[in-house]
């Protein structure tokens, strides 16, 4: 009976061994959830004035057409690449298609590195948009979002562009962008990306 006892013991220790590990599993990056999957932003990218898709963006505030002078107000689009991994790299059970990542909205925030941040008057006005994908576990996806609205562009501080005296007149916020999502369980999820975004009345 005592060898008996005696071989328990291990086995109870290596039991416990494996719940820390799974306790351990849990993501340890926000308090709000819990999900087994993780979502990253690989890239960012934008578009010059030459329509080369770069790492920044070049916003032109009013576009006029070379050939005909009509003005026209564009929205800029940027591209981000988006994965999704499991926060256990070889889970003993295997990859759940429940870690799967169903995007669902995203926002944009602007900030200028002197420091002047105020919306509507240093910078343009945050917002939020609405994105419906999909990210399966182990790829990456590739999703188009408004970064700059049209309405941005017709009031302060992109519209003191317009009125200043000189086409010169440019300024450079950063665009931070916060992508929410949840696992096919229902466990959130976010990540966070970035670009530069120049303002000027270019000339075309």
């Amino acid at each position: 009976m005592q060898n008996t006892r005696l071989t328990l013991r291990p086995t109870r220790v290596l039991i416990l061994t494996a719940l820390a590990l799974v306790i351990a599993a849990c993501n340890p990056l926000e308090n709000k959830t819990e999900s087994m999957s993780l979502l990253l932003v690989e890239s960012v990218t934008g578009f010059d004035m030459a329509g080369k898709e770069a790492g920044y963006i070049q916003s032109d505030v009013l576009y006029v057409d070379p050939e005909t002078g009509a003005q026209s107000i564009i929205a800029d689009v940027a591209k981000a690449n988006l994965t999704a991994r499991t926060l256990d790299p070889s889970p003993i059970m295997g990859t759940s298609s429940f870690a799967d990542i169903q995007l669902s909205r995203y926002t944009v925030t602007f900030y200028r590195i002197d420091g002047k941040s105020m919306p509507g008057v240093d910078v343009p006005f945050p917002f939020e948009g609405q994105i419906s994908t999909l990210i399966k576990i182990g790829t990456s996806t590739q999703v188009a979002l408004i970064i700059v609205r049209e309405a941005a562009k017709q009031e302060p501080p992109l519209l003191n562009i317009l009125q200043a005296s000189s086409r010169a007149e440019v300024f450079t916020v950063t665009a931070q962008i916060d992508f929410y999502g949840h696992d096919l369980t229902g466990k959130a999820v976010k990540a966070t990306g970035y670009i530069p975004i120049t303002f000027a009345n270019y000339g075309n």
